[in-house]
């Protein structure tokens, strides 16, 4: 199974949006080059009033690009960054991915899937009615979480759009994602 990247994001400052990039630099263990989620332990804000000293899961942030075709339909515009993301992905179920899938990107850079992105109020702070689009139900009455995955970095380097990623699953049982 492989995808490519459609555009990267990072900020150093809290915020909800991400600006794109030409590229950005992923570090091992560490996260983004210079976006405010880098570090060993969390730091998302409510992650770090809980405990400070948790292990950051979710160094780096992926969105499928077909989510915003299908929030899309639903008359919202979402562009790469919007969310909050680093990195937006075309071409693979990112959602569907069990707990540590390797995903090697570009030539140098690999990525271990943790879970996935518990979305929060901010998305109807960002667009009034899209939290429910990003967070549903499927047919069993399953809460369905659409607003990415999150991931820590394995190995760095550099990650531009067009860059492939080709995706290795971990041995079975796979398990199946969960927020983080």
């Amino acid at each position: 199974m492989s995808g490519m990247v459609t555009a990267v994001s990072s900020n150093g400052e809290y915020s909800f949006t991400k600006p794109n990039r030409d590229s950005i630099t992923l570090l091992a263990g560490l996260g983004v080059e210079g976006d405010v989620h880098a570090g060993v332990t969390v730091k998302h804000r409510s992650r770090v009033a809980q405990d400070p000293t948790r292990p950051n899961l979710r160094q780096v942030h992926l969105i499928h690009e077909e989510l915003f075709a299908e929030v899309g339909a639903a008359g919202f515009k979402v562009v790469p960054g919007d969310l909050g993301e680093n990195i937006t992905t075309r071409g693979i179920d990112l959602l569907g991915l069990p707990v540590g899938t390797l995903l090697r990107i570009g030539e140098e850079a690999v990525l271990e899937v943790t879970g996935l992105r518990n979305p929060c109020l901010q998305i109807d702070n960002f667009q009034d009615g899209l939290l429910k689009q990003v967070v549903g139900r499927d047919e069993a009455g399953n809460i369905v979480h659409k607003a990415g995955i999150m991931s820590i970095v394995k190995e760095g380097g550099a990650v531009r759009p067009g860059d492939t990623i080709e995706v290795e699953l971990p041995g079975e049982p796979h398990r199946p994602l969960e927020r983080v």
